[in-house]
């Protein structure tokens, strides 16, 4: 990872910017709003959790392994919570988002260059599996040629971002949970028909590995879950929404905390739920292996209704985390190249890589799972210089972590960036 600098100015927080409407941090004078009020950019953050690539990873292990993996969902969203808490944090004292921070301390034009082509990869996958995953959608839904389901996920996404443009970062927010809520109603339906086995769920919280495959999965679904991106748009989210506001620190960050809570509590249920439905009714079913066929399969077992549910959730989450997506890789070339390129020619570009394989025939839900794992190998991108800079008192003063934080995010990447060594080693020796 290129080095970053430590000659630059000290970064200002919150508490010694000036405030829109000449308002202090502090509160002073100013009407403070309630909790619920500051709750949203983890929601829209979260909606990273719950894309095409989480149910392409999810189903699949379900599908394969049964309850092995239910711990690697778990864990990952444990992780996630704390991942997504110091992204917000960031945004929030310093008033700049993650990718500004190291386009600012990454003194090297080169090795800035670098840190952005390989941030920029992880956007295009991100893109690859969320494009991908709505045009198998309204396939199952209506029967559309995947190209042409490609484009209009992509049409759609770049009308969501006009409306943040336009409108704001609160009206954006609530068009998001609410399509988070078709997410959730989707795909969490078929567990209440079709429970699973408590046993098969208990049983499946002990950590271990079955062969290979089953470690390609828990990498698929860590890169699927602590999204790289997700790390780069929830500080930009955090800061946009609260760049001018008068609420003191403290209470933001309070009101942060329960946001990241309810947004993984959300993400982590629909995220197992997946998975538990998978396992329940799919496992050792022929032709499961597929988005598509899982479909089919939950339609022969679970009725056409359950069915028709699980499309429609897949396609708002193609539709809101492509958006989410997008917004994140404008972000990373704004921070780091200091480059803002318009909506409309950046949603084209980032579309093709999608689009092509759409074209070229190549299967989808294995260009999901494997979009998943480029994102596993970003996160320590993501993550290591998270951990550092939000540990660092010359950058959130006060509100730096507390050493037991910044213990359990060393912990958090340590394990991530073994997980993806043994992975690169089983991939090298096709074992």
């Amino acid at each position: 990872m290129p080095k970053a600098t430590e000659s630059v100015p000290r970064a200002l927080t919150r508490e010694s910017r000036p405030v829109a409407h000449g308002r202090h941090p502090s509160g002073g004078g100013a009407s403070v709003p309630r909790v619920s009020w500051l709750l949203g950019p983890a929601l829209v953050a979260g909606v990273a959790y719950l894309d095409p690539g989480n149910v392409a990873s999810n189903m699949t292990a379900g599908a394969q392994y049964g309850y092995l993996l239910v711990w690697v969902v778990v864990l990952a969203n444990l992780i996630a919570w704390l991942v997504q808490y110091l992204s917000a944090k960031l945004g929030v004292v310093t008033g700049q988002s993650l990718p500004e921070l190291l386009g600012q301390r990454i003194r090297r034009p080169w090795a800035r260059r670098l840190y952005w082509v390989q941030a920029e990869l992880v956007a295009v996958a991100t893109d690859v599996a969320e494009v991908i995953g709505g045009a198998v959608a309204l396939q199952l839904l209506f029967g559309l040629p995947l190209v042409w389901g490609g484009i209009i996920t992509g049409t759609v996404s770049l009308l969501l971002l006009v409306l943040h443009s336009r409108r704001g970062p609160r009206t954006f927010e609530f068009v998001v949970i609410g399509l988070v809520a078709v997410i959730t109603i989707g795909f969490v339906a078929g567990v209440f028909v079709a429970p699973p086995s408590a046993d098969g769920v208990f049983g499946g919280m002990l950590p271990r590995f079955a062969d290979a495959g089953s470690v390609l999965l828990a990498a698929s679904i860590l890169g699927a879950t602590i999204m790289p991106h997700a790390i780069y748009a929830h500080s930009a989210l955090a800061r946009d929404r609260f760049a001018a506001d008068a609420t003191p620190v403290p209470r933001l960050l309070r009101a942060t905390r329960w946001d990241v809570s309810v947004a993984m509590l959300v993400a982590g249920a629909v995220n197992l739920c997946i998975l538990l439905l998978a396992a329940a009714n799919l496992a050792g079913v022929a032709g499961t292996s597929s988005l598509e066929g899982a479909h089919a399969a939950l339609s022969e077992g679970l009725g056409p209704v359950i069915a028709t549910l699980f499309a429609v959730g897949l396609l708002a989450s193609g539709l809101a985390s492509t958006s989410v997506g997008a917004y994140a890789g404008a972000e990373i070339m704004h921070g780091l190249l200091h480059i803002r390129v318009p909506l409309v020619l950046r949603r084209l570009v980032s579309l093709l890589p999608a689009l092509a394989l759409l074209g070229a025939g190549a299967d989808p839900t294995l260009s999901l799972v494997l979009s998943q794992v480029v994102l596993s190998f970003g996160i320590p991108f993501a993550l290591i210089p998270l951990v550092r800079l939000t540990a660092r008192a010359d950058v959130l003063g006060r509100h730096r972590n507390r050493p037991l934080t910044t213990v359990l995010g060393v912990l958090a990447s340590i394990f991530l960036i073994a997980l993806n060594g043994v992975l690169l080693v089983l991939v090298l020796t096709g074992a």
